[in-house]
């Protein structure tokens, strides 16, 4: 079982390096090579494109995922997803072809979101083998799955741009081409590990049954992809693409960030929806898991803080860098909420208590359209950033309310400690020393120093978590 776990780590983490390594090619490319205005409308044509997508999958990937982790007949569960994907794929994109009307006045951005949903819609029809994978825990087989289109598009970017011949028409094609040779090699992978047919098939009623179990889980979906991005959905129409430029910057950093997050995070459902089945699990080693959460991200926030001006000024020719301090700043202090609503989300969702979840991702939703409405006319991006950061801050708190495993009681003072050990780390290293990473190694034994004193670092951490890895 360690063995697997590890394995399974392995390689979820090198695809994640890899695609945000291509990711982060891209999005550099792209960023030097083009003007803000430009740089900003492919990405509020990416945004539309993601957050229509998102919506589309109805929350049916998670739950797919839990169905075939408790023991479903795959078979059965691949072909009404893959049924669901085509139906509702076409069907978006039929609208998406007749809706020229809505953008009379953002021909450019349509013809963008137009091209790049094209592509996107291919990602979308091979969803349902990339989560069947996931659910009998082939992260091997879904690292190949996942990583083609970046690498194809990341590669063809980088030389188009050492040809000076990077414009929007070359981007479109390129991420259409990428996008269609993931779906070509994603299909050609299952049918020869997986073995299963890829077949549609229409019945209504385990569909509707499928939709049935889906239900809470779509409100869910709807709020977090308004909520993911309707910061930048509002910044792009309501104030410039140059602004959606410079924040979209930062935020795509803040993402790239949540690196360790994004490791764990699938590798969660299926293990906790085996170990809550039987109910074999450890309420202490629960608690250390999210207390080595919290000390991953906040090291990874002070890391960014830290490096922000001096590695980003120099990568932009200052194009990036100062403009986005006090934004960098205030997202980075979302990234232990986001693992602590993950960490929990991740046990309520296993536990089926969906409605508990809608209830407060609505509240959350609020929270964010209100913040956003009120913060960023008048402080544009740093406005985005602190909206999200209550919003985080909101759902946080309500997820910890309604715990009801004892050992995590405290999670939020572990949340607020080791929060409070980053900040005055940085605090004190930026204030003590000028020179820029001198003051980030500064910070680095500082904050080891103050994880010790207040015993977010123990001496048995090491012995309990080998124990974790044979769950």
């Amino acid at each position: 079982m360690k063995k697997k776990l590890v394995q399974n780590l392995s390689a979820n983490t090198l695809q994640l390096v890899i695609n945000q390594l291509f990711g982060v090619l891209m999005f550099y490319v792209l960023s030097v090579s083009l003007d803000k205005n430009n740089f900003g409308l492919v990405n509020l044509a990416l945004t539309v494109v993601f957050t229509a997508f998102n919506i589309l999958s109805f929350g049916i990937d998670q739950v797919v995922v839990k169905k075939i982790a408790h023991g479903d007949d795959t078979r059965s569960v691949l072909s009404l997803y893959v049924f669901h994907v085509i139906f509702a794929g076409l069907l978006f994109y039929g609208v998406l072809l007749l809706g020229k009307v809505f953008f009379a006045n953002h021909t450019l951005l349509y013809r963008l979101i137009l091209f790049i949903g094209a592509g996107k819609l291919m990602i979308f029809f091979s969803t349902p083998l990339k989560q069947i994978s996931s659910g009998m825990e082939k992260f091997r087989l879904l690292a190949y799955m996942l990583i083609v289109s970046n690498v194809i598009r990341g590669t063809a970017l980088v030389i188009l741009a050492a040809l000076h011949l990077i414009s929007l028409d070359s981007i479109m094609w390129v991420f259409i081409a990428g996008d269609t040779l993931e779906l070509a090699f994603s299909m050609y992978l299952f049918n020869r590990h997986i073995r299963i047919p890829i077949v549609p098939r229409w019945n209504k009623a385990e569909y509707i049954q499928l939709l049935h179990q889906s239900l809470p889980q779509v409100g869910v979906v709807l709020v977090t992809s308004a909520l993911a991005r309707f910061d930048w959905l509002f910044i792009g129409f309501m104030v410039s693409a140059v602004k959606l430029a410079e924040y979209s910057f930062a935020y795509k950093v803040f993402e790239i960030s949540t690196l360790p997050l994004l490791a764990v995070a699938p590798l969660l459902i299926p293990r906790f929806t085996k170990l809550f089945k039987m109910e074999n699990y450890s309420e202490g080693n629960l608690k250390l898991i999210i207390r080595i959460e919290m000390i991953i991200a906040t090291f990874t926030g002070l890391l960014l803080n830290m490096c922000w001006n001096p590695v980003i000024d120099l990568l932009t020719a200052g194009k990036y860098g100062a403009v986005n301090t006090k934004t960098i700043f205030i997202l980075s202090l979302c990234l232990p909420l986001l693992y602590f609503m993950n960490f929990l989300w991740t046990i309520y969702f296993v536990q089926n208590r969906m409605k508990m979840i809608l209830h407060i991702f609505l509240v959350t939703f609020g929270v964010n359209i209100i913040g956003d409405l009120l913060l960023i006319p008048f402080f544009k991006n740093e406005g985005a950033a602190i909206a999200f950061l209550v919003s985080c801050l909101v759902q946080a708190v309500l997820f910890a309310v309604k715990n009801k495993i004892g050992e995590l009681n405290g999670a939020l003072f572990t949340l607020a400690a080791c929060v409070s050990c980053a900040l005055i780390s940085g605090f004190l290293a930026k204030t003590l020393f000028q020179n820029s990473w001198l003051a980030l190694f500064i910070s680095i034994v500082f904050y080891l120093s103050t994880l010790l004193l207040t015993r977010q670092i123990k001496s048995d951490d090491r012995k309990n978590l080998s124990k974790i890895l044979n769950w």
